[in-house]
């Protein structure tokens, strides 16, 4: 385990600022260590009641509200998630809710699911054999979900192992969804407020963001607004606070 405590110190010698480069290191080390052709995250999160969901959900009002990929995935992870199908392996996620928790397909699904078409469509016709998953509870309406995916049925030891590598890093679960405006913020991060979020976090100023965003300075300034107001912070100083994991002083 001395490579994954070695990538744990890696996680944590990037910058807050620098999640994404992050999350990709952490992806591209785990499909190595585990042969893994693709690793994909997703950030779920629970509607609440005010918010529109069918009686018959099969998700039970949980949705995948931010996801990336370590390499191109079609169809992408959370698109099967967006139109959820009354399918058992959409039901597989939902156990355990609230648990730290890791399911695989070869495990929990019976062999004849591996020849249903929805197992062709949405994995078999993509190289997909075996697929294992971790689930990290942020809190009862929020959790990080991580994806491998192979092409060969998954043995006990690789499953252990990218569980354990997962189960250990709390703090980077909750900084992903940080970044990606959940867990805290109002509502999700805009692919904009995401690149903007990132650079917040570091020294740079607001018209330097414009430029390396390409960006109208009036423009930057909006989305900054937008952000504090989302994390429910008045300044940079509020939210660089949330990623230390201490409450900010009062503005």
């Amino acid at each position: 385990m001395q490579q994954i405590h070695r990538l744990w110190d890696e996680l944590a010698d990037f910058d807050v600022g620098q999640c994404d480069a992050a999350s990709n290191r952490l992806m591209t080390a785990l499909a190595e260590r585990a042969d893994m052709s693709n690793v994909t995250w997703a950030g779920a999160v629970r509607l609440t009641r005010g918010e529109r969901a069918d009686s018959d959900d099969v998700m039970r009002r949980w949705r995948v509200a931010a996801a990336q990929s370590l390499h191109p995935y079609i169809p992408p992870p959370h698109r099967i998630w967006d139109k959820p199908e009354a399918d058992p392996s959409m039901d597989i996620p939902l156990r355990d809710l609230g648990r730290f928790r890791n399911y695989t397909f070869r495990r929990e699904l019976p062999e004849s699911w591996f020849q249903s078409p929805f197992y062709r469509q949405h994995y078999g016709d993509h190289g997909i054999v075996d697929a294992t998953f971790v689930a990290f509870p942020i809190n009862e309406d929020c959790e990080s979900h991580f994806g491998f995916w192979a092409r060969r049925p998954l043995e006990d030891e690789t499953i252990a192992l990218v569980a354990y590598a997962l189960r250990g890093i709390k703090w980077f679960h909750r900084r992903l969804m940080l970044i990606h405006g959940l867990f805290l913020a109002s509502s999700p991060l805009t692919p904009t407020e995401h690149k903007v979020t990132q650079l917040l976090l570091t020294d740079a100023s607001e018209k330097r963001i414009a430029h390396q965003l390409g960006l109208a300075g009036s423009t930057t300034h909006q989305h900054v607004v937008a952000i504090y107001r989302k994390f429910g912070v008045r300044s940079r100083a509020g939210l660089m606070s949330l990623w230390l994991n201490r409450p900010a002083r009062a503005e």
